[in-house]
C-alpha cells in the first residue's frame, strides 16, 4: 500500500507536466525579414512575436478604415498594443508603400480617345 501511495505521488506531478507541455504554446519563430504593415496578410503579421489572430485582425482593420501606417508607432492606437508589447514587435515591423491598386489586363496598351461626334462645317443659323 505504501508503495503504491508512493508511485502516485510521483506519476501524478509527471502526468501534469506532460499536459501542461502539450497545452503550451510554442515559442514562435520570427520571420526573417521585417513584415511590411501595409502590404501584410493576417498570416504574415501572425509570424510576428506578439501578434496572433485576433491582433492582426485589428491591424488589418485599422489599415482599411484609417489607410497606410506612416510608422510602426501608429500600432499603439490598436487597444491592447501598449509601450512594451509595441517594443518587442518593432525589430519584426516595417512600413513601405502600400500595395498598389490592380491593373486591367489591358493596362499596357495606350487609351485611344473617343471619336468626336462630326460636327457640321456650317451650323445652321437661328433667326429671331
Amino acid at each position: 500500500m505504501l508503495m503504491k501511495l508512493a508511485s502516485a505521488r510521483i506519476v501524478v506531478p509527471l502526468v501534469v507536466l506532460c499536459l501542461l507541455a502539450i497545452n503550451a504554446p510554442a515559442k514562435k519563430k520570427p520571420p526573417a525579414a521585417p513584415v511590411n504593415l501595409n502590404t501584410a496578410t493576417s498570416e504574415d503579421l501572425q509570424l510576428v512575436p506578439g501578434i496572433g489572430p485576433v491582433t492582426a485582425e485589428k491591424i488589418l482593420q485599422m489599415r482599411k478604415s484609417y489607410g497606410a501606417f506612416k510608422s510602426v508607432d501608429d500600432l499603439s492606437a490598436i487597444r491592447g498594443i501598449g509601450p512594451k508589447r509595441l517594443e518587442k514587435m518593432r525589430k519584426y515591423l516595417t512600413v513601405g508603400k502600400a500595395a498598389a491598386a490592380a491593373k486591367p489586363a489591358n493596362a499596357s496598351k495606350p487609351a485611344t480617345p473617343p471619336k468626336a461626334a462630326a460636327v457640321p462645317a456650317d451650323p445652321p443659323c437661328l433667326s429671331l
